[in-house]
């Protein structure tokens, strides 16, 4: 019998009670935080290029005749006198958790560890990284998109009916929630590839349920998607889509290399 298929022994599994499994939840939760507070802290000095690098898709796709673009000279118009702190609190916020994001996964990572196998532990390093480049490769791609989402909006619209005049608020909600919610999609493989690794979900089974993860993930990208345009959503509903067929041919890979272990464990 192989190293794993073999029973868990309580030492493989790190045996922990309830009341531990909530004790370390709580602790990884608090790391977690405390992370996300730090890159808060790292984001507030680096406000004005973040908030710069948020501003260009507006700029890059705002009429030049535009009366408020004329006005304001490409900026954001506010609509009182708090706007600026409380945008500076919600982006710094939002900044802070994508920094954030390798420690993040690395509490995760600790914290279903135990239930692995010695050899499945030494994949920690690659969960982190897998899971952070699917990160930023998500939110790199909602920003790529945003441009050609406000065109169409701006266009179903009809041309010449709006003035368009975007608050700070709502603009930066649209792109940062955009760009949080392809990061956070594209992780969708991370998991799956995870609950295969655990045993919680077969080869064979994420074969058989395609069709209809296919109709949960266009569910998710609609539901998730601020904007609700179409080119958002394919954008999103897509790699999604491809990425779970990578997470089963990963998964077959591994079914194939268990199972030649087993023979030559047999012979």
């Amino acid at each position: 019998m192989s190293a794993e298929t073999a029973p868990r022994t309580e030492s493989q599994t790190g045996h922990m009670t309830l009341v531990d499994h909530i004790t370390e939840l709580r602790t990884r939760i608090v790391r977690a935080l405390i992370a996300v507070a730090l890159g808060s802290l790292v984001a507030w000095f680096l406000y004005q290029p973040i908030f710069d690098l948020l501003l260009g898709p507006l700029r890059e796709t705002a009429p030049d005749d535009n009366l408020v673009n004329q006005l304001s000279g490409g900026a954001l118009l506010a609509d009182g006198p708090l706007t600026g702190f409380q945008i500076r609190i919600q982006l710094t916020t939002y900044a802070g958790i994508m920094f954030a994001m390798p420690v993040i996964l690395w509490q995760i990572w600790k914290f279903v560890s135990p239930g692995l196998y010695d050899n499945e532990k030494r994949y920690g390093v690659t969960f982190i990284t897998v899971g952070t480049a699917l990160f930023a490769t998500g939110a790199a791609i909602a920003f790529w998109t945003l441009p050609k989402a406000l065109e169409f909006l701006q266009e179903i619209g009809g041309d010449g009916n709006f003035v368009e005049f975007y608050t700070p608020q709502k603009y930066l909600k649209l792109i940062v929630f955009m760009m949080l919610a392809f990061g956070i999609g594209f992780e969708f493989p991370l998991l799956v590839t995870t609950l295969n690794v655990l045993g919680a979900v077969t080869t064979d089974t994420l074969r058989r349920i395609r069709r209809y993860v296919i109709v949960i993930v266009a569910v998710f990208v609609a539901v998730a998607t601020p904007s609700g345009d179409p080119i958002s959503m394919l954008a999103l509903t897509i790699p999604m889509c491809l990425l779970y067929e990578v997470s089963i041919i990963i998964g077959r890979v591994r079914d194939r290399r268990r199972r030649k272990a087993e023979a030559a464990a047999a012979a």
